[in-house]
């Protein structure tokens, strides 16, 4: 088993963090206490955790193992853990089961971030076609770079942009402050002539509030949930990405969990997937209802926002910026070997202009 790796002194883990680190083992014969297994998950008080990953761990695994197992999850953003860290801790064994954020790592790991750059993905349907077409390259990245098994990869709603003024379209972005989360998205409002405002989630009510930010790109549920609907008056309804996470195992601490136990996640874990991609693609659309006040709001706060849907134009445009802007920065943060990697699984899958390498 690999030893885990020192963490140096001027980037320690937060005290917090132990209480969500897996440690157990598999209890002797006769005796009653079950396997306690430990889990970071994805984002605090949104569905895909509050209504799927959470009840899947503490409530479901238990039930079908009658017992034997016991499990705990916390959202890795209030568990202390840094989310541009949590592959290394996968790597390293500290987290033996977690969930990533690939646009929180796409910058140390490029290659990772591929299947959810902004502008690729215009609607769930391409989305699920690229991911398919990505999925054994990214089970074999992970295994064979990281030490870490794929057992899952999950999406948010789709990221789209709330503005405080109004928004008609695309170019409206120019001359405008965005909030972005990744470098494909600071990227692609480069492209508009927009200036890109780096913001943790956690921090980006503040800096709209502050007037830091003019928009912010975001999903549309977990925008309301924050209050954007109560600051913001544009919905601009494009999905610019889709925050696309994975959920993996260190793959050695994955070997030595009991047989019985390795064949129910393998078998739970794809329908758990299914269930969170079907939320996302619902919430996609339901808070487009909900920020505006124009339908149901299960869930969230109905608001007085005005949505403003893509034209043809803006279409066109962005797939000119995943072109021209967003794949020629990707491939040159990720090499050669990427352009190799783009042309044998994603640009088969999508529209044949925006397949061809830049």
């Amino acid at each position: 088993m690999r030893a885990a790796r020192s963490f140096p002194p001027h980037a320690p883990l937060p005290e917090d963090f132990f209480c969500c680190v897996w440690a157990a083992a598999w209890p002797a014969a006769g005796q009653d206490t079950p396997l306690q297994l430990r889990v970071v998950g994805g984002l605090a008080g949104v569905a895909q955790y509050t209504q799927h990953e959470a009840p899947f761990w503490t409530q479901t695994l238990p039930r079908l193992m009658q017992g034997r197992v016991a499990a705990t999850i916390a959202p890795f953003d209030q568990a202390g853990v840094p989310g541009n860290k949590m592959l290394t801790l996968l790597e390293t064994g500290v987290v033996p089961f977690g969930t990533v954020l690939l646009s929180q790592v796409g910058g140390e790991h490029p290659a990772l971030a591929l299947p959810d750059v902004a502008g690729l993905s215009a609607d769930a349907a391409t989305l699920r076609r690229v991911v398919d077409a990505f999925r054994p390259e990214m089970d074999r990245m992970l295994r064979e770079r990281f030490n870490v098994k794929l057992l899952a990869m999950y999406i948010y709603p789709a990221q789209v942009i709330f503005c405080a003024t109004p928004m008609k379209g695309l170019t409206d972005l120019k001359g405008r402050r965005v909030r972005v989360s990744s470098g494909t998205q600071a990227d692609f409002v480069q492209a508009l002539g927009g200036t890109p405002v780096p913001t943790a989630f956690a921090a980006l009510m503040s800096n709209m509030t502050s007037g830091n930010t003019d928009c912010a790109i975001t999903g549309g549920a977990s925008g309301n949930t924050l209050g954007l609907h109560r600051i913001t008056r544009s919905l601009f309804t494009m999905p610019i990405n889709w925050g696309l996470a994975i959920f993996g195992a260190n793959a050695d601490a994955w070997a030595v969990l009991p047989a019985d136990l390795r064949i129910v996640l393998e078998q739970q874990l794809p329908q758990l997937e299914r269930r969170i991609w079907e939320q996302s693609i619902r919430d996609t659309d339901l808070a487009v209802a909900c920020n505006t006040g124009a339908g149901p709001c299960d869930g969230g706060t109905p608001g007085a926002m005005v949505a403003v849907a893509p034209t043809a134009e803006d279409d066109r445009l962005r797939r000119q910026i995943l072109r021209s802007t967003i794949l020629v920065n990707w491939l040159q943060r990720c090499g050669t070997e990427c352009t190799r990697l783009w042309q044998r699984t994603i640009a088969p899958v999508v529209d044949g202009k925006a397949a061809r390498t830049p």
